[in-house]
């Protein structure tokens, strides 16, 4: 019956791990196995391997016939040197004990080389998670300082929108007032005009006062010419009177003095009362 080491495949899909067995080759891969050696995780960087070292020497050198990835494994875990050194054992080429020696001397430099690889892993990566956090850290950085500007973009459009409106509110205020400066220069002289044509009513209303006072003026001239006409009539009784007593005279004075006052009140008629007044002033020469 041939015997193979192979894997024997278990786990979940697409995190897979395997089984290190003992089998039949005629045996299907997940079918039975005689025994188990190990695991294989392939999931990690370095993968992780478990083998029972003993078990595995054990059955390569009874001859059993790993496939390749099965001998790679047993090659990175020492299996096919540590069967290599047994067999110069068996040979007598060297004692067990030196034998034994080399492959712990083997196994520890090649620990060595995996924690090496591990350290070398993590530093990179945490190389690789810093420039990640920087290059983020940048674009943030970036991000935030365009979005200042354009904060400061649309406050600076927001306050040259207020300044505009503010602009444009004065200047329509400024045309408002012009506007009501030339109608107010417009409505000017119509509101002189009503004033002169209050004026001119009121002048209108007071004018027949005085025509009334005119014809009371011309009423009373015919008066006056009387009285004139009687101070001439008497005129020699009175130089008589004054002749003999002295406030004839007074008398006379008195009445001469009248006489302007007659022609002041000639002078105000209305010109529809000129012929009248022409006559008394006339005759006022006559009286004296």
């Amino acid at each position: 019956m041939a015997v193979k080491i192979r894997l024997s495949r278990r786990g979940r899909k697409k995190l897979a791990m395997f089984d290190v067995v003992v089998a039949d080759a005629r045996a299907p891969r997940d079918g039975r196995f005689i025994e188990k050696l190990g695991t294989y995780n392939p999931n990690t960087n370095p993968a992780t391997v478990v083998l029972n070292e003993k078990q595995a020497i054990k059955w390569v050198m009874d001859g059993a016939q790993p496939t390749d990835t099965a001998k790679a494994i047993l090659s990175y875990k020492g299996i096919l040197y540590a069967k290599h050194l047994q067999v110069g054992v068996n040979k007598g080429a060297l004692t067990q004990e030196q034998a034994d020696a080399k492959f712990e001397a083997w196994k520890a430099e090649k620990e060595i080389k995996i924690q090496t690889k591990a350290s070398t892993i993590q530093q990179s990566k945490a190389k690789s998670k810093a420039t990640r956090l920087e290059a983020e850290s940048k674009v943030s950085a970036n991000r935030a300082v365009n979005i200042a500007a354009k904060n400061k973009a649309a406050d600076d459009a927001i306050v040259a929108s207020v300044v505009d409106a503010i602009n444009e509110s004065d200047e329509d205020e400024v045309e408002i007032a012009n506007e009501t400066a030339s109608d107010i220069v417009a409505e000017a002289p119509a509101a002189e005009v009503a004033v002169a044509e209050v004026v001119v009513e009121e002048a209108v209303a007071e004018a027949p006062a005085a025509d009334a006072a005119v014809e009371e003026a011309v009423a009373e001239a015919p008066e006056a010419e009387v009285a004139v006409e009687e101070s001439v009539a008497e005129a020699p009784a009175a130089e008589v009177a004054v002749a003999e007593a002295p406030s004839a005279e007074v008398a006379v004075e008195e009445v001469v003095v009248e006489e302007p006052v007659a022609e002041e009140a000639v002078a105000e008629a209305t010109s529809e009362d000129a012929p009248a007044a022409e006559a008394a002033e006339e005759e006022a020469p006559a009286a004296e």
